[in-house]
């Protein structure tokens, strides 16, 4: 899903240095806006940037209407009231000043979190701070009297990016500076505007009955449904969902490459169909100008991007769900590692459980980050292991 905003990212520079800044005007202004960042947020300093990628696991448009029919055929993904509104994909990506090197870090969607301003919860799954909180605000506003579903559907949608994005600077303790929200329908247009995309596989999957996702092993061409499988496949896979997420950053970097591959960029119907898909399905944070955004990437030379997976201490169930309990010390440690950020230190209590500093010591955080630090810890398949990704070589990473 966020893997459209990465192609928009990739795009961007061919689009105004082949059709002049006018066009790019243009296209800057075509995009829905939130202004769920914040009048007060904290900004990232001397001309850093990290943009958060929000993939939203929705059946319906910006209006709370369902999509038609013969789109969610080739979602393969159930009608209008499967997946709710979670963030299933969430990607932060770290852009230096100097653009010397992209870092793009992955939560894990079933992180245990705290979460704030959403009744009867003080602890979710990360990937539900969205959908929870918009829940609330609409009860909230129907109980005020408001029935126009076009409005309870924008005013919802508001609240749980402000949400998601509370969440993910509470976990990761870095700035958010610009934010970028697509659904399932803008990834299967993304995919049929490119006219499908390269991936290669490990081994030989099938998962027919939940994603749709049926393929051989070896590197393969698919079209924009198996795509869309080919990312929500978690079922079947050894690591689950940490599987999907390596299969979201090998499609991030095959798109990357297929969009600057000869021809992709240079056709105006391609191009014209690409501004499409990005201003039907995209909701940027209201403050990022993209003018200025492709005019600082076009000055990077083809920047190495390594993709991280922030790691797991353990698993467990709690109140029947599956979820990932996390350090949020030893998370923002590696975030700041990896974003060449000064590492916080990290202070003991005498019965050497994990103490949060003072700052995230309310009676909402309290129990969720006490976890023994001599507990077994279960690793992610490359924590603290970085890829680093060429998109300029021509090579799709294989993957299970």
């Amino acid at each position: 899903m966020v893997q459209v905003v990465a192609a928009l990212m990739s795009a961007a520079v061919v689009i105004v240095t082949g059709y002049g800044w006018s066009t790019a005007g243009s296209f800057d202004a075509g995009f829905l806006r939130s202004q769920a960042l914040g009048v007060d947020a904290p900004h990232s300093l001397d001309g850093d940037l990290n943009i958060l990628l929000i993939g939203l696991d929705t059946r319906r448009d910006q209006n709370g209407d369902e999509l038609p029919p013969e789109v969610l055929e080739q979602l393969h993904a159930g009608d209008g009231d499967e997946g709710g509104y979670n963030a299933n994909t969430l990607i932060l990506v770290h852009i230096p000043a100097d653009l010397s090197k992209f870092v793009a870090v992955s939560i894990p969607r079933d992180d245990y979190v705290p979460v704030s301003g959403i009744p009867g919860y003080t602890h979710a799954k990360i990937k539900e701070a969205y959908g929870l909180k918009k829940a609330a605000v609409q009860d909230q506003m129907i109980a005020k009297g408001v029935t126009d579903k076009k409005q309870l559907e924008q005013a919802g949608r508001e609240a749980g990016r402000a949400s998601i994005v509370s969440a993910v600077r509470d976990l990761t303790g870095v700035p958010i500076d610009r934010f970028a929200e697509v659904t399932l329908a803008g990834f299967y247009d993304l995919a049929a505007a490119l006219g499908g995309v390269e991936v290669c596989l490990n081994k030989r999957v099938n998962d027919s009955e939940f994603s749709g996702a049926d393929f051989p092993a070896g590197r393969q061409h698919l079209n924009p449904a198996q795509a869309l499988a080919f990312v929500r496949q978690r079922h079947g896979l050894e690591n689950g969902d940490l599987d999907r997420t390596h299969r979201q950053q090998a499609f991030l970097t095959s798109v990357a490459r297929q969009l600057r591959s000869a021809g992709t960029l240079t056709d105006p119907g391609k191009l014209n169909a690409l501004m499409a898909v990005a201003h039907r399905n995209i909701v940027l944070s209201d403050d990022w100008n993209m003018t200025e955004f492709v005019r600082t990437l076009g000055a990077a030379d083809d920047p190495v991007v390594e993709f991280r997976t922030l790691p797991v201490l353990r698993y467990d169930v709690i109140n029947g769900q599956d979820v990932n309990i996390v350090d949020r010390q030893a998370i923002r440690r590696e975030i700041a590692a990896a974003f060449g950020m000064p590492v916080p230190t990290t202070t003991k209590r005498a019965d050497q459980r994990t103490e949060p500093p003072a700052a995230w010591s309310s009676e909402t955080n309290a129990g969720a980050w006490q976890t023994s630090t001599t507990a077994p810890v279960i690793e992610t398949p490359d924590a603290g292991k970085p890829v680093r990704s060429d998109i300029t070589s021509g090579q799709v990473p294989c993957v299970n």
